[in-house]
């Protein structure tokens, strides 16, 4: 399959619009067979979180798509971001530009960030010969951009493959760093505005009636997005920008160079970046109020892995009723569910082009987020 078709095979994928019709199955597409699902995740990211390392197992985890898309210079391909990792499918022509980007990646965050990252490359065929699948669908929160959505059971297969220490890639030589263009994190965190930032984290129970686990997600899905006690933890007017960001730190270690000039690029991009924000300065094709108003409409506070994730800005008695439902569907064997309560959220961002509407932009949970949502999950289930 050729770049180019393999450009086409994604763009061949309609959008759907409306979060809700997320689990009508006409809207999701085969991956090739002969394509690649690309896989990492934080090693004792639990330990991390309790040693309140949030935004450090963040920053690791959208540097995997960023890395891998500067490696691909930018053509689209289907990744969906899950905290403390990330995962996505490439045609076999990118193979080799992806195993290098994962295993530079790999390098860059035990070094930089002194966390250990897994990944891997596991063949769609391997997954398909185990009777699972890989089907991608693309949603589109805004006419700005697509968001992948993955079905068929195969993206947790691959990543319990690659715990197990299959398919796995070897870090780059000490030193090695990948592509991390666009990769920063410059917005202050999002508190509360109605009580509470919810992880949520749901998965079908092993054997679940597949109409039945569908009919609760979509249940689930509706009363967040009817109800006025819960909804997108973005404000408004995009979140609250500071100088120094809070971030600055991290977006320097994503730099390259010697040490001494990235902390000055950084330094001075980052104070012009703040006062054309902040005065409201249009430069250059560049409309801030435009941007932020893009930052919302692209946040990335839910999705769809083989499980539905949702970052939630909700009052307590709205996450008391999800896991009153969720509680009611895991007794049935229908789910396995985790909940993460937290004060704000967070987000890393990634933006090749600040003039182009498709920035993206990654939400969590600012105190353990999804990671946590997990470690819950796997206590339920213990």
């Amino acid at each position: 399959m050729s770049k180019t078709s393999a450009a086409d095979y994604y763009a061949s994928i309609p959008v759907f619009r409306g979060f809700a019709r997320l689990m009508e199955p006409q809207l999701y597409q085969p991956v090739p067979d002969d394509w690649l699902i690309g896989t990492a995740d934080i090693v004792e990211s639990t330990k991390a979180i309790a040693d309140k390392r949030y935004k450090a197992v963040n920053m690791a985890g959208a540097a995997v798509i960023a890395a891998v898309t500067n490696a691909l210079e930018g053509r689209e391909f289907p990744f969906v971001f899950g905290g403390d990792g990330a995962s996505f499918a490439v045609s076999p022509d990118d193979e080799a530009a992806a195993r290098e980007a994962l295993a530079a990646t790999a390098t860059w965050v035990r070094e930089d960030l002194a966390l250990a990252m897994r990944v891997a490359l596991v063949p769609v065929s391997a997954i398909r010969a185990q009777g699972l699948d890989v089907r991608v669908a693309r949603y589109g929160p805004s006419a700005n951009l697509s968001y992948a959505m993955f079905a068929g059971g195969g993206l947790g297969w691959a990543e319990a493959a690659m715990k197990r220490g299959e398919f796995a890639i070897p870090p780059a030589p000490s030193g090695a760093q990948p592509d991390l263009s666009g990769l920063s994190c410059r917005f202050e965190e999002i508190p509360a505005a109605r009580g509470v930032i919810l992880s949520v984290l749901v998965l079908p129970a092993p054997g679940a009636d597949a109409q039945a686990y569908r009919k609760v997600i979509e249940e689930i899905i509706t009363l967040t997005e009817r109800s006025p006690d819960a909804g997108r933890p973005v404000p408004a007017g995009a979140p609250a920008l500071r100088w120094p960001p809070q971030g600055f730190g991290y977006e320097v270690r994503a730099a390259r160079g010697p040490l001494f000039s990235r902390w000055a690029r950084v330094l001075g991009r980052t104070l012009f970046v703040y006062a054309v924000m902040r005065f409201n300065i249009s430069i250059g094709g560049f409309v801030p109020d435009l941007y932020k108003q893009q930052v919302v409409e692209n946040s990335d506070f839910r999705k769809y892995d083989d499980a539905l994730r949702m970052i939630l800005d909700c009052t307590d008695e709205l996450a008391q009723e999800l896991e009153r439902r969720l509680g009611a569907a895991a007794s049935r064997g229908i789910v396995r569910y985790g909940l993460h309560r937290q004060d704000a959220a967070m987000m890393t961002c990634f933006t090749p082009s600040a003039i182009r509407p498709d920035h993206v932009h990654f939400i969590d949970g600012a105190r353990g987020g999804y990671a946590s949502a997990a470690t819950a999950l796997k206590a339920a289930v213990a």
